[in-house]
């Protein structure tokens, strides 16, 4: 009986070993292979940046630095925000209170554009 009981133990204990060094290998060969890679998207990334400064060089030379919003257009937003803010603000079509930071800036951009202030044209 001592014996079968030690056969079992000694079975048992070889076959976490075997576990843990698949597991190592698995490791070691992740870890090669991230290296590379790394180095190849820096170039990448230098690459861009370069083509980047001379895209912005060139607008700047087409079209002198102006305001994209009015002064009058920020007031807009300004005012529709402090209504969403305050429970106030409701939604054109259907009437429901807006609770969407984004949408009280739309409601207030396109309060602007219709007022006839500078605002850029809406995306479509």
């Amino acid at each position: 009986m001592a014996t079968k009981k030690a056969s079992k133990k000694s079975a048992t204990k070889k076959s976490p070993a075997k576990k843990t060094t698949a597991k190592k290998s698995s490791v070691k060969k992740s870890a090669t292979k991230k290296a590379p890679a790394k180095k190849t998207a820096s170039k990448k990334t230098s690459a861009k940046k370069t083509a980047a400064k001379k895209s912005t060089a060139k607008k700047a030379a087409k079209k002198s630095s102006t305001r994209k919003y009015s002064p009058a257009a920020g007031k807009k937003v300004h005012r529709e925000m402090r209504e969403m803010k305050k429970g106030t603000l409701k939604s054109g079509r259907s009437g429901k209170k807006v609770t969407s930071r984004k949408q009280a800036i739309a409601i207030g951009l396109s309060e602007a554009r219709k007022a006839g202030k500078k605002v850029p044209a809406k995306k479509k």
